[in-house]
């Protein structure tokens, strides 16, 4: 089985830090978001990654080939077309069963037995109680979908589709995504992959629907933060491996080993990275990323980029990489 990650985005609702940094290697509960996503397929016999990278994609390959050893791929979108142009760029290298992953999903679920699924292919779901920014899937009464619908305009169907698809025969999603292209079938000016699943679905394919358990977004400041809450809480807390000399840790945290703090409370759900220094501040519900200062501030709900350095801040902040924000003298 192959995975595929489409990431070729710019990230803009994450401006100002995906101006130097993509979108997946944002620090989420003390490693990059898109470490969270490639962790959850380490149980599955994966036979090659295929990364498609647009903005600073030189950086996520990087980090991959710095941190994991399984075969990867990276294929570059060069004009943002949409999700299904995407994969069609990576056509030469897809054969066979495939997983299609987007890297600001953080997901629960039972991954095993895909390869033994008698469908053709199967769109993880969740109920959600707005699906109008969403995908979504409309499933009949046999169970399987017969219809995608990509942002709808109405609440009437509510199982949005979380970013993470199985698909067992690779070739027809080629054939499908390949008609959608000649016939420019687009939704909102892009090459949608729901779009080519219902060419599929019209083309007699049977797609199931597997249910997940805890759905996290990280596409926004605010959904990020969630996440990052989300994940202290379940298995990413440090703060008991954490030797708290001159400064107060409330749990759930994740704090570098490197970070230097002193007299300053941090918590509950504060990410501090390597090498960061706080001093004389709060920091809580808030993710300060490497090789940060903070001095005389209180942070809540806030989102400080690399080298950034925040001095005497009483508010929300959303700080991108090596900007300085504050009073007084450095």
């Amino acid at each position: 089985m192959k995975l595929i990650l489409p990431m070729a985005g710019f990230g803009k609702r994450l401006r100002p830090h995906t101006y130097s940094r993509p979108k997946p290697l944002l620090n989420v509960a003390g490693k990059p978001m898109l470490a969270h996503v490639l962790d959850r397929f380490e149980e599955l016999n994966i036979e090659e990654a295929i990364f498609i990278v647009g903005w600073l994609g030189e950086q996520v390959e990087e980090y991959v080939r710095a941190n994991y050893d399984f075969p990867a791929r990276f294929v570059e979108q060069k004009e943002l077309l949409g999700q299904a142009h995407a994969l069609w760029l990576a056509k030469e290298h897809i054969e066979g069963p495939v997983l299609i992953i987007f890297v600001d999903t953080i997901f629960e679920t039972d991954l095993s037995g895909l390869e033994e699924e008698e469908a053709d292919a199967v769109a993880f779901v969740k109920e959600v109680e707005d699906p109008r920014r969403f995908g979504v899937a409309v499933v009949g009464e046999d169970g399987y979908v017969t219809r995608f619908i990509e942002k709808p305009p109405t609440l009437e169907h509510k199982l949005a589709v979380v970013g993470l698809y199985y698909v067992r025969n690779s070739s027809l999603l080629l054939e499908c995504i390949e008609e959608l292209l000649e016939r420019d079938i687009k939704t909102k000016g892009e090459y949608y992959l729901a779009d080519a699943f219902q060419l599929m679905i019209d083309h007699g394919a049977k797609f199931a629907v597997r249910k997940v358990e805890v759905w996290e977004d990280c596409g926004k400041p605010e959904t990020v933060l969630k996440t990052n809450r989300y994940l202290l809480e379940h298995g990413h807390d440090n703060s008991a491996q954490i030797e708290a000399e001159g400064f107060v840790v409330i749990p759930p945290v994740n704090i570098h080993p490197s970070a230097e703090i002193a007299r300053s409370v941090v918590g509950p759900y504060a990410t501090i990275a390597a090498g960061c220094q706080v001093r004389d501040s709060i920091v809580r519900d808030s993710i300060v990323d490497e090789e940060a200062v903070v001095e005389d501030a209180l942070l809540e709900h806030s989102l400080i980029g690399r080298r950034a350095q925040v001095k005497g801040s009483f508010r929300r902040l959303n700080v991108g990489d090596t900007a300085l924000v504050g009073i007084g003298d450095w």
